[in-house]
């Protein structure tokens, strides 16, 4: 918004810097044309033509212009008409000025093919073109996204001011071509050509664009000795730069010495702190603009409302929601967006659901926030159906929205829908997109297909850091430790640099096998050699690592020697090694740990609970259970989850509630009876409520997953894999009845608990019974 509007105006100060005209309307032959079309301008006029455009005999330096070859958008297809009819009815009548006008009006209806109409009569006249006719002629064609008829024009121009190279400069930086922008600023550089703030700000965006800090600090030098350092919109530009740079110390420098803030510089640093994970500081910066007295634009709402969900500061995003409604901002699209994704975040879904039913103007962000926001609850159902109805509003999905869909069908591991979305994607070209490609590597990851996954990611032409890290923290998750750290080493080899949560992936992947040796090497090497600090989630891996190999005292030293503050998910890792191992007194130290931290952590008087209730401490037991009571804290009821024809089928402990369960319990009995017959035992140890033996044995039988697994087998073909999700982490018997299963009826049966993968297949399982 701003460039194009500073374009409009650059337009207008062409007609001053070259003819010194304060109203280029003042001359009689052109009174009849407006801004906003004429009346010869008749956009009832005849049909438009796209045929070629023969130029020939040229006196204005440049005989041949490139046609454009695609059609006119319908809502201006009259004006490009009426605009070509005009022209050819002037015949050589018209002059620089009368030109001028029509360009102008080809940049407000957006009409390339009207633009080169004009620029095809001006050749055609043989007039011999002054700098302000061909100025505009850059700027239609800049303004209308043809930079190659730009370049061309540029190219062929005898004598070009500033106003020249600033406009091609401007067009490239703002069409994402930074390196051409900056390209074009070194060679008007050599030329000798003088620059203004405008054209430094066009640079500095460029930089800000490709992350080039090393340039942009050069450019910064060169405004400092040139002495535009002083100019707002300069000063506002390096605040951008640095920012996006990752440079938030330098931007808070040249913010700090700028002598006169505006709206978009405060609005600057603000998503500069919110960029660099500063969300924090951007909402206390946000507060102080408000002491100030500036006033704050939507832009400024957008940002420190996305701050908050970051931070999950609902309380500040409801009083910033109410300053917007008292202010009149409330219903700005880019607020309303906003406000879609805080409250989404933050988990309540129902006011995010109010604002996105409200919004009198939705655009493809719109959609997208609330199919976001229905995926970040787990909602995946509402999130599809959303997809489908903003299509059928005539809102086409882009890649943002195709991401989100295929994040969604990861979460609820619903492969089937999955491969729908990719089918999709091939038919409306969507692979060209390499953060679709990613999600795609994702969902097959995170949907037991780790082999589609790998044929992804093996299929994407340029692979960034989100795919390596995709596909290794894939196989780290699958418990195949071998291929993760291979393609770790690999990732480097062909110079991608690994970042804070590949790091999470290779750990993860050494925790999983118990590669302690390994895992203190990455570890370590993480701040040596990749000047990346560990953070809490590398922490937690290294306790999760020690734990799972029984070095509970070193793993509990380690956190007492963190360098980051101790979370709640670092003590439940050792919480969770406690268990496996039945140490029951540093159990108990790491769960008041955790309480102190999240004091109605559901899952810390489970586990508590358990080790107890494995140590047969039956009172401690019941004292976990009052106090849960007490606090009103519920035990998070075991669901499991199966995919069948692309409906997810759901299941908890005991469940008689599908149509099916008699199928499904016969066939759990029968499976029973051939498991035993081949020496399977049922481990009652965990069943951890104290009842008789044989009421243990016929609630381990009924268990989610050995529901959702029973229906799985009488509902696909005998060759068909079956895929299993559970939300918590798969119990002893369970894993141990599935590998029987897996034997008995010839098949792979991929589960997904809240920790990992299991891949069992002929009595076995991927994770070797270490997980």
């Amino acid at each position: 918004m701003q460039i194009n509007l500073t374009m409009d105006l650059l337009a207008v100060q062409t007609y001053r810097y070259n003819n010194k005209l304060s109203n280029p309307l003042q001359h009689k032959q052109h009174a009849s044309i407006s801004e906003s079309g004429s009346s010869n301008l008749n956009i009832n006029s005849v049909k438009f033509p796209c045929n070629h455009i023969g130029v020939s005999n040229s006196s204005g330096g440049f005989k041949t212009i490139q046609v454009i070859k695609r059609k006119p958008k319908d809502e201006g297809i009259e004006q490009v008409r009426s605009i070509r009819n005009y022209v050819y009815q002037q015949g050589t009548a018209m002059d620089s000025h009368a030109y001028v006008l029509l360009l102008l009006e080809c940049i407000r209806i957006k009409s390339p093919l009207g633009g080169q109409q004009v620029h095809a009569h001006v050749i055609k006249s043989g007039i011999e073109p002054e700098v302000l006719l061909l100025n505009n002629l850059l700027n239609m064609y800049v303004k209308c996204g043809v930079l190659d008829c730009a370049r061309q024009v540029f190219d062929k121009m005898s004598n070009r001011n500033l106003v020249s190279w600033t406009i091609l400069i401007m067009g490239h930086a703002h069409d994402g071509y930074g390196k051409e922008a900056l390209g074009l600023f070194r060679q008007m550089r050599r030329e000798g050509v003088e620059t203004d703030q405008m054209t430094f700000s066009c640079a500095l965006k460029a930089c800000a664009d490709l992350g080039d800090l090393q340039i942009g600090k050069q450019i910064y030098a060169h405004i400092v000795k040139t002495g535009f350092e002083s100019h707002v919109s300069v000063g506002n530009s390096l605040v951008t730069m640095y920012a996006k740079c990752g440079s938030i110390e330098d931007a808070c420098n040249v913010f700090d010495r700028m002598t006169h803030w505006n709206t978009v510089s405060w609005t600057a640093m603000l998503s500069g702190y919110a960029q660099n994970g500063y969300e924090e500081d951007a909402i206390n910066l946000f507060c102080e603009m408000q002491w100030s007295g500036e006033k704050s634009n939507h832009f400024t709402f957008g940002t420190v409302l996305q701050a908050c969900a970051s931070m999950g500061f609902i309380k500040q995003a409801r009083e910033i929601h109410g300053h917007t409604v008292r202010i009149g901002f409330e219903y700005h699209v880019t607020v309303r967006n906003a406000l879609v994704s805080v409250y989404a975040k933050c988990g309540f879904i129902k006011d995010a659901c109010k604002v996105f039913d409200e919004s009198t103007h939705r655009n493809i962000v719109s959609w997208n926030s609330m199919i976001a926001g229905y995926g970040h609850h787990g909602d995946g159902e509402k999130a599809l159906k959303l997809f489908c109805e903003m299509q059928q509003a005539g809102m086409k999905p882009d890649d943002f929205t195709l991401a989100s869909i295929l994040s969604t069908c990861a979460t609820r591991a619903t492969l089937e829908q999955g491969k729908l979305v990719h089918a999709y994607t091939v038919k409306t070209g969507f692979l060209a997109y390499i953060s679709v490609m990613n999600a795609l590597v994702t969902l097959y990851a995170k949907c037991g297909s780790i082999g589609e996954a790998r044929r992804v990611f093996d299929e994407i032409p340029a692979q960034n850091v989100v795919s390596w890290t995709a596909i290794i923290v894939g196989y780290a998750q699958h418990g195949f430790e071998k291929e993760a750290l291979k393609l770790f080493q690999r990732m480097q080899q062909v110079g991608i640099k690994p970042n804070y949560i590949t790091f999470v992936g290779v750990l993860s992947a050494c925790s999983n096998v118990g590669l302690v040796d390994e895992g203190w090497h990455f570890f370590n090497c993480m701040s040596r050699d990749y000047d990346i600090v560990p953070g809490v989630e590398h922490h937690a891996c290294m306790v999760d690592l020690l734990g799972r190999a029984g070095l509970l005292d070193e793993a509990e030293d380690f956190i007492k020697r963190m360098s980051v503050q101790s979370s709640a998910t670092v003590w439940r890792n050792l919480l969770g090694a406690c268990r496996i191992h039945g140490n029951v007194e540093m159990g108990k130290y790491a769960a008041e740990k955790i309480l102190e931290l999240e004091p109605h952590d559901v899952a810390t008087y489970v586990i508590l609970s358990n080790i107890y209730a494995a140590a047969c401490r039956w009172d401690a037991v019941t004292k976990v259970r009052a106090m849960m009571k007490d606090r009103g804290i519920k035990k998070e009821a075991g669901e499991s989850w199966v995919e069948i024809n692309s409906t997810v089928h759901s299941f908890v402990s005991g469940d008689r509630l599908h149509p099916q369960s008699r199928q499904i319990y016969a066939k759990v009995e029968e499976l029973t009876e051939q498991m035993k017959k081949q020496g399977y035992v049922p481990n009652t140890l965990c069943v951890l409520h104290d009842v008789e033996e044989k009421q243990k044995e016929t609630i381990l039988c009924h268990h989610s997953e050995r529901l959702a697994i029973a229906f799985g087998l009488i509902s696909t073909s005998a060759e068909t894999p079956i895929r299993v999700v559970k939300n918590l982490r798969v119990c002893d018997d369970c894993h141990n009845a599935t590998k029987f299963i897996s034997k008995i009826v010839g098949r792979e049966i991929v589960m997904r608990d809240i920790n990992r993968f299991h891949h069992f297949k002929d009595g076995l399982c991927s994770c070797g019974d270490y997980w």
